[in-house]
């Protein structure tokens, strides 16, 4: 999912939001006002989560 991920983030259309704490990052991509994929940095864990329909929105 990192490339999907990625290509989520570089799309035009859509818009991202990056909140950083002491040791957790964590990465929301949004299509409008509707959250589609989230990324979640700790430490030297990544975890990706999409909505399902995520696929929907890489074109």
């Amino acid at each position: 999912m990192k490339t999907e991920f990625e290509n989520l983030q570089q799309n035009d259309a859509h818009s991202y939001e990056v909140d950083t704490n002491t040791d957790k990052q964590v990465l929301k991509i949004y299509c409008g006002e509707v959250l589609i994929a989230k990324k979640i940095k700790q430490k030297k864990s990544i975890r990706y989560f999409g909505v399902q329909a995520y696929k929907d929105y890489l074109n």
